[in-house]
Order: structure tokens, then C-alpha cells, then sequence
């Protein structure tokens, strides 16, 4: 899930990496009905430090020039302006500073972590707030000529291919020569997830697509392994919306309560508005193993995953995995072939059911299921990435996000962890355990799928 990123930032990541898999029922602190990180003054608090991070005396290059003993400093002063979302010339500047240096040589990993920061900062603001970003399009243009390195090329060609800008907007004339550019100073680059899957999308290539989705039915009626519990989250191609989770236990049978298939809301999408194929990037598609719970009872973790525990969800070659496959110790590390035959025969050539196995071959990791502490309007640039009516759920760098809301004075409203945890202890007789897999269904409306859409394929 996170890879570069802040002193903040990494103190989640290593919470989350760091806590053992709890395997036994996922027993949850008791529910704090007040939270005083929650309330009002909390609130303002945290935005207040975000501020003082992202003042325009921090972006002082004589002050503080981009070294190694200052790469603390400028990831969270970067991290505070993709929150904070400023239409200032400083802010833009800072980004640029930094993005100058994707073709500097002899860069060190510090540096670098820099520039990663600033690279999908940067691709946030451009793409979604054009206005005042727009002015970073030869950095980009700039990188995609001359960097050496392919993580930044694609980030670029993706944020210029992304721009609805017209006054930023490449041609597609402008885009194919970019492209071509890059497949000539890269002769391998369709062995590079990030070019092949950049190019494909930057061209609306879909011809390694698959032709139409599978039969639907197929995949809620398969069982990836014996004796094992199912979590499916269905989305829609658009992560603006809300995805729907439903989930069956080891004997196939989906949970209801009552006459209604239990279900509740997720929402999938990036805040950084970047694909799935990017660290930070949306939820990629395909097959997970679900292991345990991280708990969460630690208030200084409070805004990023709010109260409840998380639960834990490994990809594809992802260490930390106790059994990704029933029976067989440790990751999985298999070929593409046995990934494939984890599938139903009709979805095993579906080419976005394998994103999680190639996302997991180039180093995504640490996905959960999780709650949020952080205010709706923390993100200032959430309305960008999240559709009005969904805007109560916050949006991840990877992670599957579910409701979790607070007053102003602090009091919980409603969480869904609760729910989820429960269901998941209920079909896995007291373990979270067994696989989840995500998958996007087309749709013509635009809205969320439903209970009963997604009923029709379980008669």
C-alpha cells in the first residue's frame, strides 16, 4: 500500500507491517462511543498542523535544500500539500523544484523517496486541480524524454494523458509521440508493468482486455480453494462510487440476514487519483488472501484507520502471509498459470481479474480493510476523486476504505468495521480467514452495484 511517504506516513506503515495477524476471533476493543481526537477542536487541530507543514517557508532551497538529512522534512511538507490542496503559486513552485530533478544524476535513495512524493503529488494536483497545476506539464513532458527512471515515466505520461485541461490536454498526436519516445529508449518496455499498463491505458488500448466480462455467476459460484470463506467486493470501473461486499462460507453459501443478502459499502478509490498498478494507486482487481486482524486500539493511529482493527489482506508474493494458498506454507510464488488456475475456467484469460497478481509481482503490499478517524473533509481535494453523495467515506492510497463517522463533539455515528469484522467471524467460525477478491462490473448507469443486481447471479 505505501511505499515512499512520510515520517507519519511510515509510522502507519510499520504498525500495519509490523503487527502479527490475529487468528483467532477478531475481537475488537470495546466501541469507544467518544472519541477526542474526533471532536471539533481535534479536528482543527490537525488541520492546523498540516498547514504549518505546508507553509511556503518550508520550501526554502537554501534553507532546506533537498539532501538526505532533510528528506523527513520534505515528505511531510509534500504529504501536507496533497491534503491541504493549495491554489498557490509557492506550492506549485515547491512541486516543481523537486519534479526538476527526475533527470539529475547520481540521485540517492532519500532523494528519491523525495521525488516519489512529489511525483504522485503532483499527478493529484494536475490532473484534478489544472488551474493552478496545470503549469508542472513540462516537468512532466521533461521526465518522460530524459528520465532514466520508469516509475517516473509512466507517472508523467499518465498525468498528461489524464489532464481534461484544454489548455494542458496533449493531442493525440502530442501522446503518440511521447509514447513512441519512451518505446524507443525503453526496447523492453512490455516487460515494464508500469510503461505496458501506462501505454495501454494513455492509448484506451483494450484489446488485452478480454472481450466482455465473464459470466458473473461463474465467479461467486467458485470456490478458489476447499472449505474456505469468500469476501467479493463489486465495483463499478468508476472508483467514484461505492463498491458492494458481500460475503459465503466455507460451504458456498452467501450470509443473509433475514431474506436480504448481507452486504455493506466500500469504497475503493485513490486519493491520489492514480491506477491501480501505482503504489498508492486504486485497488487493483483480482484475488487476495484475507488473514487475521491488526488491532487498532492505539489513538495515535486514530486518523488513519479510526478505531476498530483492520483486516489484513495479502497479495500475490507478499510476504507476511501465513498460508496464501490452504496447506501451503508461506506467499504465494507461483507463475501466472497458478494464479490463473485459482479462477473459474471462463475468467482465467480476463485480463483485469490478474491485477493483483502483477501487482503484487512488482511490490504492492500491506492492502487492508479498514475504518477512517479522519474528518470527510480532511482531503481538501476529495470531492475530485469521490462522487457528492459517497463523500462520508475517505478515500485510501490503496486500501478498502468502509463508513466510519463522527460529530463535532466526537460522539461515533455510525462504523461499519463492526459489521464486516462480525460477518467475517460469522462465515469463518471464529477466524478471519479465507480470500477476497475485487472485481469491476460494468454498468451503463454509473451507480453503485446493488443487492439486487448481484442476486440475479446467485438464483
Amino acid at each position: 500500500m505505501y511505499q515512499f511517504m512520510s515520517s507519519a506516513l511510515a509510522a502507519i506503515a510499520f504498525f500495519v507491517a509490523s503487527t502479527s495477524p490475529q487468528m483467532a476471533k477478531a475481537q475488537t476493543p470495546p466501541i469507544r462511543s467518544y472519541q477526542p481526537k474526533a471532536t471539533e477542536t481535534a479536528r482543527n487541530a490537525q488541520i492546523q498542523d498540516q498547514q504549518q507543514k505546508a507553509h511556503p517557508s518550508r520550501f526554502d532551497l537554501k534553507k532546506y535544500p533537498i539532501i538526505d538529512s532533510n528528506s523527513e522534512h520534505w515528505q511531510d511538507s509534500l504529504w501536507a500539500i496533497g491534503v491541504l490542496a493549495p491554489e498557490e503559486t509557492y506550492a506549485l513552485q515547491a512541486l516543481a523544484n523537486v519534479l526538476q530533478m527526475t533527470t539529475a544524476p547520481n540521485l540517492t535513495d532519500p532523494q528519491k523517496g523525495i521525488i516519489d512524493t512529489a511525483m504522485q503529488v503532483g499527478m493529484q494536483l494536475y490532473t484534478l486541480k489544472p488551474a493552478v497545476y496545470g503549469k508542472l506539464k513540462p516537468y512532466f513532458v521533461r521526465t518522460v524524454n530524459e528520465s532514466s527512471d520508469s516509475q517516473w515515466i509512466a507517472l508523467s505520461l499518465s498525468a498528461l494523458a489524464k489532464s481534461t485541461d484544454p489548455a494542458q490536454s496533449l493531442s493525440k498526436a502530442q501522446l503518440d509521440k511521447l509514447i513512441l519516445k519512451i518505446q524507443q529508449r525503453f526496447p523492453n518496455w512490455q516487460q515494464d508493468l508500469h510503461l505496458r499498463a501506462t501505454i495501454q491505458t494513455a492509448r484506451n488500448d483494450n484489446s488485452n482486455q478480454g472481450s466482455t466480462m465473464p459470466n458473473l455467476a461463474d465467479l461467486l459460484k467458485w470456490q478458489i480453494a476447499p472449505q474456505q470463506s469468500h469476501m467479493y467486493v463489486l465495483c463499478r470501473p468508476n472508483r467514484e462510487v461505492l463498491c458492494l461486499a458481500i460475503v459465503k462460507d466455507s460451504n458456498g453459501k452467501f450470509l443473509k440476514r433475514g431474506k436480504q443478502l448481507w452486504s455493506v459499502p466500500l469504497l475503493l478509490q485513490s486519493l491520489r487519483n492514480l491506477d491501480w498498478y501505482f503504489t498508492n494507486g486504486r485497488t487493483p482487481q483480482g484475488i487476495y488472501r484475507m488473514e487475521g486482524v491488526s488491532l487498532q486500539p492505539d489513538d495515535e493511529l486514530f486518523h488513519a484507520y479510526g478505531q476498530f482493527s483492520l483486516v489484513n489482506l495479502f497479495m500475490p508474493f507478499e510476504d507476511g502471509v501465513q498460508a496464501f494458498l490452504p496447506n501451503q506454507k508461506g506467499k504465494f510464488t507461483g507463475n501466472l498459470q497458478s494464479y490463473q488456475a485459482l479462477l473459474p475456467p471462463t475468467w482465467r484469460n480476463y485480463q483485469p481479474i490478474l491485477q493483483s497478481y502483477w501487482a503484487g509481482n512488482v511490490g504492492r503490499s500491506l492492502f487492508r480493510i479498514h475504518g477512517s478517524g479522519a474528518a470527510i473533509d480532511f482531503f481538501r481535494n476529495k470531492d475530485k476523486v469521490v462522487k457528492a453523495k459517497y463523500f462520508d467515506w475517505n478515500a485510501t492510497l490503496g486500501c478498502l476504505s468502509a463508513l466510519e463517522l463522527y460529530d463535532q463533539r466526537g460522539s461515533l455515528i455510525k462504523a461499519d468495521m463492526p459489521k464486516i469484522l462480525d460477518a467475517l467471524n460469522t462465515v469463518g467460525k471464529g477466524k478471519v480467514e479465507g480470500f477476497l477478491i475485487v472485481v469491476d462490473v460494468p454498468s451503463t448507469s454509473n451507480e453503485p452495484i446493488t443487492v439486487d443486481e448481484v442476486a440475479k447471479y446467485l438464483n
